[in-house]
């Protein structure tokens, strides 16, 4: 994860309200007042839950990652990864970390391999988010030889020494696996502002690559932690033209998570022909609805960037447009992978002990609705409440609120899973305390929304907010 000194955000440009966006103090002053009796009670009850929420964060350490952080009570199993034709994974320590961790991880692809990525637009960036942004625009994705990670240092803020760093790198790669520097992809996360020791790394190459494998994905996932508390990996097979294709994936990610394109690392591959434009095509796609609809802090990396490589491998007959039919398969096991890894990035929420799905309907457009399930899912109070197992639906109507989009607060309705809170602008007439609350202390939480004035929808998934979030941030460097 990587972390630059705490600065104040920009204030965003607020959309234009309609006629029908009034404030809706007025229903969140009734709730108040509605609950009033019992308010001492919960928030007693919130401030014990998350006390015992930030303590299980002492436990066992999870391997790889930051020492001392216990692993998410979210957390999923890695799922078997089986080699995928054409690509060949390392992990090695050069020691940018104090403790003894894996912090390097290399990737050799097949010749002819096409590549496609999408990255930060975050206005600092980073030398290796440059490096491939750069030639991934000279070749157009073609054949691309290799990918370096590194762990412990973003390589961001570094000005022409960065780059002159990340260039010795990949030019180090190059050497060894007989191609151009230009085609070995590179990326970075850790702390920001620090140069990326770059000999260090270079040095560790010789023995690193004679651990190349196809069956490493799981040390792959492993070696780019940080404050990740799990591994992340995907792996899915389709069907093209009745051949059997693979695609695996593994991503590093747990806080400075949101929809920003990419929001993490994450680096997929398959042994399936597709085209470099097609192959982009699909990135920029189904990106949208996966790693664009996750949010952990509100905050987004200077180094974000997700990479998909298509080998070429299998039998399966090449592909050059990204809509041809006999890819409807594989477009949607795509989707799925990237779907999972960008889940599971939330899962794994600094802190996190929920992991909450947050769908809003009846918006003017989808870009509407969006606006709002982000201002929901990010929103502090909103998730502390979470964190509490607090069913506050004032708080879900006051971020709704603020979103500065067009609803009508007279038709607002909420839920919570299949209870609901409100219904049209007000508390719903079977609203139940003791059913909301016993909801609530579910892992998995699900709370809908409809604002009333259209067809708009969208969803996305964030966690709560935890004491555990900011132990972690208060000592991340250390």
């Amino acid at each position: 994860m990587t972390k630059p000194p705490a600065k104040p955000r920009a204030a965003r440009k607020p959309a234009a309200k309609s006629a029908a966006a009034k404030p809706v103090e007025i229903v969140g002053q009734t709730l108040e007042r509605a609950l009033d009796p019992l308010r001492s009670a919960w928030k007693s009850a919130a401030l014990k839950r998350a006390d015992r929420s930030a303590r299980q964060f002492s436990g066992p350490p999870a391997p790889a990652g930051k020492p001392g952080l216990a692993r998410s009570p979210n957390a999923v199993p890695m799922p078997a990864m089986p080699p995928i034709a054409g690509v060949e994974l390392a992990i090695g320590r050069a020691g940018l970390y104090k403790h003894d961790r894996p912090d390097v991880l290399v990737m050799r692809f097949a010749e002819g391999t096409t590549c496609a990525g999408v990255f930060t637009r975050h206005g600092v960036g980073s030398a290796p988010v440059d490096w491939c942004k750069r030639h991934l625009k000279v070749s157009g994705g073609a054949d691309i030889r290799a990918l370096v990670v590194n762990a412990g240092c973003a390589n961001s803020f570094t000005g022409r020494p960065g780059a002159d760093a990340a260039r010795r790198v990949a030019s180090a790669v190059a050497k060894r696996f007989d191609c151009r520097q230009g085609q070995v992809m590179l990326a970075s996360t850790g702390v920001i502002g620090e140069l990326l020791p770059d000999a260090k790394i270079t040095a560790r190459l010789p023995e690193i690559t004679r651990g190349l494998a196809g069956d490493a994905w799981p040390d792959a996932a492993r070696a780019i932690m940080t404050t990740d508390t799990f591994p992340k990996g995907a792996f899915a097979e389709a069907t093209i033209d009745g051949e059997t294709v693979r695609i695996a994936g593994i991503a590093k990610g747990s806080g400075m998570i949101a929809p920003d394109m990419a929001t993490m690392l994450a680096f997929v591959a398959t042994d399936a022909a597709i085209a470099p434009a097609a192959l982009q095509a699909l990135v920029k796609l189904y990106v949208h609805a996966t790693f664009n609809a996750v949010t952990v802090d509100g905050d987004r990396s200077t180094n974000d960037t997700l990479l998909l490589f298509a080998t070429g491998q299998s039998a399966a007959p090449r592909i050059s447009r990204a809509g041809d039919a006999r890819l409807a398969d594989f477009r949607a096991k795509l989707e799925g992978v990237l779907l999972d890894l960008a889940q599971q990035l939330v899962r794994d929420g600094e802190g996190a002990t929920k992991f909450v799905k947050v769908t809003i309907t009846g918006a003017t457009s989808a870009a509407s609705a969006r606006k709002i399930a982000r201002t929901v899912c990010e929103s502090p109070l909103v998730k502390t409440a979470f964190a509490g197992e607090d069913a506050n639906w004032g708080r879900i109507v006051m971020a709704v609120g603020r979103a500065d989009e067009p609803i009508n607060r007279e038709r607002i309705s909420v839920k919570f899973g299949d209870l609901w809170a409100a219904r049209d602008g007000r508390v719903s007439p079977d609203y139940s305390e003791a059913k909301m609350s016993a909801y609530m202390k579910a892992k998995e939480l699900e709370v809908a929304v409809d604002v009333g004035v259209g067809r708009g929808s969208a969803t996305m998934w964030t966690c709560d907010l935890t004491h555990g979030y900011i132990s972690i941030n208060g000592d991340y460097r250390s």
